[in-house]
Parts: structure tokens; C-alpha cells; sequence
């Protein structure tokens, strides 16, 4: 497997190269791939390791690779549908909020233990906040809590008075529609154990999937053409 140029910080001190590590975390968050499925592929690259050290690169390494790649998101549009999902957390339902744009472009997501007034309010902040911008539209399901937070909002003047917000099914499909792609690779997954790990997991799922989208604009990377190792390998570095 051909090598990567340097890359400085993160993966000083790794037993296994920082190309093997890198391929390792995004196979994971990208494909239905389990742990054991990545250590047998590695195997036949003449690579030795146990399923648990692979895990362990994908809760140390998602926060970093999130930070890299953060840096050259491209701002979603004003319109956003929100709606929550479910995910298993040792046994027991928590809830995954989650936002897209009018044109299925990932806004943000948040995990909670909770479906209420405050978690809407504390997931519609995060959004705000990472996108450095504030919605004009705001489209949801009938959840009275949700349209309660955004309400909430506009008295307290996290958001302006003239924010639309809407209820409608229809034009949520999109978002509904958005979750699966996430579901269908947590599924495999079999359940997390813990909340903080599940919450780096998919903020690697949500990253990989932003990638996939074309959220992020990397022309002054001068990448054209380039493979997906390269090109990971200069965003690390940037």
C-alpha cells in the first residue's frame, strides 16, 4: 500500500502508520463494515490487530478529523427541515435530533437522552452556532415541543422574529428521508454501549456522509483528480 506524505501531530507515537489508521476510520463510518470485517481485510494486507484497537482509533480520531475537515464547510442554505430519530444506547431509545437544508445538505445533528422542549432549544443552538448563520425557514413534524423551542427562541431573540417557522409532512419528507442513510449504518453497528462514544460515532457517520454530499470546498487544495487517500491526507494537513 503506497505511503502518505507526513503528516505531523495527531499519529505520532501509533504502532500502525497514519495511512492504515485514517483508512481504517473511514471504511468504518462510511461502509456497513463491523470491526472484525476491517481486522479480517486488514489481515490480508499482511496487518495484524485486534477489532478494539480500531475502535479506539474511531473515538480518538473523529473529533480531529471533524476539526480538519470543518474548515472548509460549505455554509448550508436558510431553509431547514428538523426532525428526530431513534437511536439504541445499551438497550435503551435516545434521540437523534437532526437538520437539513432544502437541498438535503447536512446542517447538523445532536444526540440527546431526552425529546423534549429543552433538547429542541439545545440542538437548534448547536446548529446555530456551527453554522455561523440563522435560519429563515424552519420546517417541522407535528412535535409540539419542537415548535414550542423554536417559539422560545424567537421571544428570547435567539432567533429573530421573522424566522418562518412551518409544520408539513410532505416537505419533511426530506429529512425523514436523510435519516436513513444514517440508520443503515448504525444498524450493523448492533447497538452502542455509551452515550459519549455512540455521539463521536455518529458525528463520524454525519462527517463521511457531509463528504459524500460535496459539503466541502477544497479548490484552494488544488485536488483535482486526486485519490481519496490524498485527498484525506491533505486536509489533515492543512
Amino acid at each position: 500500500m503506497a505511503r502518505l506524505p507526513s503528516v505531523d501531530g495527531p499519529f505520532d507515537g501509533r504502532h500502525f502508520d497514519r495511512e492504515i489508521i485514517v483508512l481504517c476510520v473511514r471504511w468504518y463510518l462510511r461502509f456497513k463494515l463491523s470491526f472484525r470485517d476491517l481486522v479480517e481485510m486488514m489481515a490480508e494486507r499482511g496487518l495484524s490487530m485486534a477489532h478494539t484497537t480500531i475502535m479506539r482509533w474511531v473515538h480518538h480520531y473523529v473529533p480531529e478529523f471533524e476539526r480538519c475537515w470543518n474548515q472548509f464547510a460549505r455554509p448550508v442554505g436558510p431553509s431547514w427541515r428538523a426532525d428526530e430519530t431513534y437511536v439504541k444506547i445499551r438497550g435503551k431509545w435516545v434521540y437523534l435530533y437532526r437538520a437539513v437544508d432544502r437541498d438535503g445538505k447536512t446542517v447538523d445533528f445532536r444526540l440527546s437522552a431526552r425529546r423534549d422542549v429543552t433538547a429542541a432549544k439545545a440542538f437548534f443552538c448547536k446548529a446555530i452556532k456551527v453554522q455561523g448563520a440563522l435560519p429563515r425557514t424552519i420546517t417541522l413534524d407535528g412535535y409540539a415541543a419542537s415548535h414550542r423551542a423554536v417559539r422560545d427562541m424567537q421571544a428570547g431573540g435567539q432567533l429573530p422574529a421573522e424566522t418562518k417557522l412551518r409544520s408539513s409532512k410532505y416537505v419533511n419528507n426530506l429529512i425523514e428521508q436523510d435519516h436513513r442513510g444514517v440508520k443503515l449504518r448504525i444498524g450493523p453497528m448492533l447497538g452502542f454501549k455509551q452515550f459519549e462514544t455512540a455521539a463521536i460515532t455518529i458525528a463520524g457517520i454525519e462527517l463521511l456522509r457531509r463528504i459524500h454530499k460535496g459539503q466541502f470546498d477544497l479548490r484552494r487544495l488544488r485536488l483535482k483528480g486526486r485519490s481519496a487517500p490524498a485527498i484525506w491526507n491533505a486536509v489533515l494537513r492543512a
